[in-house]
């Protein structure tokens, strides 16, 4: 049997101040995947997620990440596997050059030369930005930094990429130009999105977590196409939007 790139199972947690955020979350994701995850405002969406990475501890429950458990023992080579891409590309861009940028995570996990020079490379062909190595992150447009923080997670080989609202502040030809280079990569996704139209094009299947639980996990076509649904979770298509 193939072992997923994330298994989630009981999963339960509750903050020092006693508020209880997730109860009992259970999500498994194939190699290759990949999944929208959907949900009104303190749903529990960021909560689950930086328990992929062994930021928050669970409660109650576990989590594996290719088949390794999120332990404080294993937390060095989990952040490896879970590649976070942050809705900012200023959390993840702050050396002189892009090549630097993306040279940063490999190189703090071992990777050494040769090897570094073609990770990064690679990851910067991998989204389109290859002809960007020398310039700053900081003269980059919108789109091009946020391919470049891409990249820098990239290098990293990770098991699996989570996408927190890859579209914000993107305009359009940006939106189509970052959505073409995610369809592109052979790598497990977990997009954490309100944008309901992205994780439509994105994303063939959709989970929504409401008040700490999963409350549905189907193909996003199916429901998007439920407005009941969508009104009773509070989310919400863009107005005129409408399902082909």
């Amino acid at each position: 049997m193939t072992v997923p790139s994330l298994e989630v199972s009981g999963l339960a947690f509750a903050y020092p101040d006693g508020h209880q955020a997730l109860f009992g979350v259970d999500l498994r994701i194939e190699r290759g995947e990949r999944v929208a995850l959907l949900g009104p405002n303190g749903a529990g969406k960021t909560t689950l997620v930086l328990h992929l990475n062994g930021v928050h501890r669970a409660g109650a429950g576990t989590v594996r990440v290719g088949g390794m458990e999120v332990t404080r023992e294993h937390v060095q080579e989990i952040r490896r596997r879970v590649g976070i891409v942050f809705q900012d590309p200023d959390d993840q861009l702050f050396m002189p050059t892009v090549a630097d940028d993306v040279a940063f995570g490999p190189a703090n996990f071992g990777v050494t030369e040769p090897e570094l020079a073609l990770r990064v490379k690679e990851a910067l062909e991998a989204v389109g930005v290859a002809e960007l190595a020398d310039r700053s992150p900081m003269h980059l447009s919108g789109g091009q930094r946020r391919r470049a923080a891409l990249a820098t997670v990239l290098a990293c080989d990770p098991e699996i990429l989570v996408l927190d609202e890859p579209s914000t502040h993107l305009d359009p030809v940006a939106r189509r130009e970052l959505a073409e280079v995610l369809l592109g990569l052979d790598r497990t996704m977990l997009m954490v999105t309100h944008d309901l139209p992205y994780a439509l094009q994105l994303c063939p299947r959709s989970v929504v977590i409401d008040g700490g639980v999963v409350v549905a996990d189907a193909p996003t076509r199916d429901l998007l196409a439920d407005a009941d649904f969508l009104r009773a979770h509070r989310l919400e298509l863009p107005f005129g939007f409408a399902l082909d």
